[in-house]
């Protein structure tokens, strides 16, 4: 396991030679490692590299080990660093063992700085050629050229313009980077001669890969390089991202519309204020406004967007309202994303403002602070809305509104004098068509009914988005238009009674429709205390349909509904597909290994084949040719969680239940994320069940 260090108070070291960043000398202190070892050419600029990783970390809040020895990479010693820098590498620069170790300290949530020809390395590991992010190919020579800035918002670009105009080595590669990592500049291959790749030339990229992060740049292969302050600061920035002192968006993007990248065809300002547009970046002043895209309405999309907040400010995004000089139209027809990291759970950066709270424990660590640029992708699958916060899902929200609807225009709120936010390349892709049938969980905030008779919105400590579905009495009901129960086979609600507690029941069409489950409430020992309850349903149509709730019981004041959750899977047919948990992370193979006794994790989801699992009902679960399995077949607490070869054993047996756990019922125990923890890297093992988010799951 990789060591994780106390955050220290941070303190800033000015050097001479390189001025810090608020935001990285305020980083807590972490460690680099800088290799430079070479089999092959040795660039002349490797010492003058070191020396600006030194000075970058003297002014920074990192310290700089800096090796050519090979026999460092143990799984001791690199457990130490929380980036490692392959600072113009050439050919086979480490053994068998040595590569064992680093890719034990990536998986374990190591970061990994690639610089210039550390793609001309390793070309027979395949390992490091995922990490790398391509190989090299050829060059030709040294000469001026322009680079395109494509993402201004990673740390290792948002402080360059849109066409950074510099002399270097440009590279070509054997592969285009795009397909598997998130490229931050390219080449414009008219600027300069030799170019071989054609209109798509990445030059700059980061990725996910396994439990670390991985930064390649492909520059700096002369001296003089390392004394140009956009350089170094370029080189900085990656090591930020590297050693996870700042967070970005590092999935790969293809296929996006610009809506705005400095141009403003096809904007309109609603209400007071306006934004300023300069260094193609919209800023807020005054307001309360709204500056929205009136050329175009949406229906199912992905947007997203690139976003900073001064200080303690405030400001959103809205989606899914008509067209509107008036700001209020958003306001009452649409939804609002918001932007403001110090509000209140329901209305804080993340939440469906006034709907839905975001996973807080997952927008925390995904979140930049005030003066570092984020990214929001909004995904709109009919009405669905999924936020994502620098690539980590962060709230799920289904609209059951009849008078809203995800469809429409969207637009970014100017919130008010003083609240001062800012926008860069807002872009877009619309998905066309029918939105798919829905495969993961849909939680409803009780409290956002369409109808209802007796019961209503109760604030409360504790909730969901704050409130709660109160006042039940027997007779009462609430519902709810718009739910897709396609694939649902059961209902988990979150409760709280310190009353005599009684009875859901879920019904479609009215509130005598059919009677599809219910599930008895007790008293959960207070009205603070919360607690879940679940029903397996049947008879279950697919579809979107008006759901019901109907309460039943003795006396008044029965019970509050915090939230319900329509789970699909449960067992099911199975199928091939990502099984997904907590933070909406996905079920991982480490490195995408195939040896026996692989550890599986929690990781982003990617879409590889390490994520791709084929789910028996109450049988094996397959990734990789091989089952997932627990360690000996052992029944303690903690047992390891692994890939093995499948040999039809009760330890590679698993259930899915209608809470939405897994179960392996040869321990009768449930398959677990390690301590709650959402971090990508984190090993899952078998552990009690006890029905809590790091226990379930959504299967294909």
């Amino acid at each position: 396991m990789r060591l994780r260090r106390i955050a220290l108070v941070a303190m800033t070291v000015v050097a001479a030679t390189s001025a810090a960043t608020p935001a990285s000398a305020a980083d807590a202190p972490y460690d680099v490692l800088v290799f430079s070892k070479t089999a092959g050419f040795r660039h002349d600029s490797i010492a003058v590299g070191t020396q600006t990783v030194r000075d970058l970390g003297a002014a920074n809040n990192f310290t700089v080990t800096a090796t050519e020895d090979a026999t460092q990479f143990t799984t001791a010693n690199l457990s130490r660093f929380e980036a490692v820098i392959f600072l113009n590498t050439t050919g086979d620069v480490l053994n068998a063992t040595q590569q064992a170790a680093f890719e034990s300290y990536i998986g374990a949530g190591g970061g990994y700085v690639g610089v210039h020809s550390a793609a001309d390395t390793e070309y027979d590991w395949p390992f490091y050629g995922n990490l790398v992010g391509a190989w090299f190919a050829s060059h030709p020579a040294i000469q001026p050229a322009t680079v395109r800035v494509e993402d201004r918002a990673h740390a290792a670009t948002a402080h360059l313009p849109q066409r950074w105009n510099r002399t270097d080595e440009w590279y070509d590669y054997r592969t285009n980077a795009r397909s598997t990592a998130h490229v931050l500049a390219s080449l414009d291959e008219s600027t300069y001669s030799g170019g071989s790749m054609g209109g798509d030339h990445p030059h700059a990229w980061c990725k996910s890969v396994s439990g670390g992060r991985s930064f390649y740049t492909g520059g700096g292969h002369t001296q003089a390089s390392y004394a140009e302050p956009a350089f170094r600061a370029h080189l900085l920035g990656g090591i930020r991202y590297a050693a996870g002192r700042t967070k970005a968006d590092c999935r790969p993007e293809t296929g996006y519309t610009a809506l705005y990248d400095g141009g403003t065809t096809g904007w309109s300002q609603a209400g007071p204020g306006s934004f300023t547009n300069s260094d193609a970046t919209l800023t807020s002043v005054g307001g309360m406004g709204l500056y929205w895209y009136s050329a175009k309405q949406f229906t199912n999309y992905s947007l997203k967007l690139d976003w900073r907040l001064a200080g303690d400010d405030n400001s959103g995004v809205f989606v899914g309202f008509p067209p509107s000089s008036d700001p209020n139209s958003a306001v009452n027809n649409g939804y609002e994303v918001q932007i403001d990291p110090t509000d209140s759970a329901d209305k804080t950066t993340g939440a469906i403002y006034g709907f839905k709270s975001a996973d807080l424990a997952a927008r925390d660590a995904a979140l930049n602070p005030a003066g570092e640029w984020n990214t929001y992708e909004i995904l709109v699958e009919g009405e669905r809305l999924q936020v994502f916060l620098n690539g980590v899902r962060i709230n799920d929200f289904t609209n059951t509104d009849p008078v809203r609807s995800l469809a429409g225009h969207v637009g970014i709120q100017n919130h008010g004098t003083g609240d001062d936010a800012s926008f860069r390349n807002i872009r877009i892709k619309e998905l066309g068509g029918t939105p798919p049938p829905p495969t993961g969980n849909t939680t409803v905030q009780a409290e956002s009914f369409s109808a209802a008779s007796g019961v209503s919105a109760f604030t409360k400590a504790g909730a969901n988005g704050g409130q709660t579905l109160g006042y039940v009495d027997p007779g009462d009901w609430a519902a709810y238009q718009g739910l897709d129960l396609t694939g649902v086979t059961s209902l988990r609600a979150r409760v709280v009674s310190g009353g005599p507690g009684g009875t859901i029941q879920v019904r479609t069409g009215s509130p005598t429709g059919p009677l599809l489950g219910q599930v008895a409430v007790p008293n959960t020992g207070s009205w603070t205390t919360f607690a879940d309850v679940t029903t397996a349903l049947s008879g279950v149509p697919s579809g979107t349909q008006t759901v019901h709730l109907t309460f039943t019981g003795s006396g008044s004041g029965l019970f509050d509904v915090d939230d319900f959750t329509l789970v699909r899977g449960g067992g099911g047919t199975g199928g091939t597909g990502p099984v997904k948990g907590l933070a909406g992370k996905c079920l991982d193979v480490r490195n995408a290994a195939t040896a026996d006794g692989t550890q599986i994790q929690l990781y982003t989801c990617n879409s590889f084949t390490a994520q791709t699992w084929t789910v028996t009902p109450n049988g094996p679960v397959k990734a990789l040719g091989k089952c997932l399995d627990v360690n000996g077949g052992a029944n303690a607490d903690g047992t390891k969680i692994q890939l093995w070869t499948c040999n039809g054993t009760g330890a590679q047996t698993w259930s899915a239940q209608a809470d939405g756990t897994v179960r392996n019922p040869q321990s009768g125990k449930c398959l677990d994320v390690s301590g709650n923890n959402s971090a990508d890297g984190t090993p899952v093992h078998l552990w009690t069940c006890t029905g809590a988010a790091n226990q379930r799951w959504t299967l294909p």
